[in-house]
């Protein structure tokens, strides 16, 4: 073999990108999780869901590949309309000793 090595990602392949989760539970809570991850992003690739096997039996696996959005930090809420603020320091002052 002649000529330097190209250590790298293929030109050939697509580019790869979003983040990849591997979860690990009941089916019950891999749709639960797969719903909601769905819903905080874009769902690019499932793989084919696994059953696990001895002390994990009833358990299976999945990757998924999703795509996020960054979303910027929302600023500090204010009360719930209809709710109200508890001033602690006065609740604690007039609270009685048990």
């Amino acid at each position: 073999m002649s000529g330097t090595r190209r250590d790298g990602a293929s030109p050939r392949d697509p580019r790869l990108s979003g983040a990849e989760v591997w979860l690990t539970g009941t089916p019950a809570e891999l749709d639960a999780l797969t719903a909601a991850l769905t819903a905080a992003g874009h769902l690019t690739q499932r793989g084919a869901r696994r059953a696990l096997t001895g002390a994990d039996a009833g358990r299976h696996r999945l990757y998924l590949r999703l795509t996020v959005t960054a979303v910027a930090k929302r600023p500090a809420r204010g009360p719930e309309p209809g709710g109200a603020l508890i001033d602690l320091d006065a609740a604690r002052a007039h609270r009685r000793p048990a």
